[in-house]
């Protein structure tokens, strides 16, 4: 006759494989999770721990943390000093490419929280890792007219420095007035309600 301890291990390997084969056959679930605060805390863990090595020296922003000071360009060539430029706001800042097809799918939705809340709410601020041309050409055809900076990807790009050094696209941040990290998400978000439930559940 098994031992209890026998039965015990038996049943959690039993239900670890159902998890695992929940998640595969039904990767809904895992959008699901990954749609939550707590799913986003482990998913950053999981790709934290499998991200490159990080260059010396190079700060990440942790939640908590203020945003390190970095200078990029606007589409125009403009340097653009954060996280002085939205110094008093509260700002959603967007990490994205021109190749990335789930960054362009939820821009349009951003454009229109963008245009909700005006000048005097939460703030949107696009950061594209890609080069000026396609950057400009995407923004156009989008019809997208929040600030969007520029920046080389690379192993100490902006979304490394915002605590994405998993290169994750699309990646967003909430920094407080005071320029804090409040959270992050990793991935893109369904709608416009999303993106507006998020940036209020601080």
């Amino acid at each position: 006759m098994p031992s209890n301890k026998g039965i015990l291990l038996v049943a959690l390997l039993a239900a670890i494989a159902g998890a695992a084969a929940s998640l595969y056959f039904e990767p809904t679930i895992a959008q699901r999770l990954a749609g939550t605060e707590p799913g986003q805390r482990v998913l950053g863990a999981v790709l934290d721990a499998q991200a490159p090595a990080v260059p010396a020296g190079v700060k990440i922003a942790k939640r908590g943390d203020i945003v390190p000071t970095m200078t990029l360009a606007t589409v125009d060539g403009t340097k653009t000093d954060i996280p002085a430029a939205w110094a008093g706001k509260p700002t959603l800042i967007n990490l994205w490419a021109s190749w990335c097809a789930p960054c362009l799918k939820e821009m349009p939705e951003l454009q229109a929280f963008a245009a909700e809340k005006g000048s005097n709410g939460t703030q949107v601020v696009g950061i594209a890792l890609d080069d000026a041309t396609s950057t400009q050409a995407m923004l156009q055809r989008l019809g997208i007219t929040y600030p969007n900076l520029i920046d080389t990807p690379g192993p100490a790009d902006a979304g490394v420095r915002l605590g994405n050094p998993a290169g994750v696209l699309p990646y967003s941040v909430l920094v407080s007035a005071d320029g804090r990290v409040l959270k992050t998400k990793i991935g893109p978000f369904d709608d416009q309600q999303d993106i507006a439930d998020w940036a209020d559940a601080n």
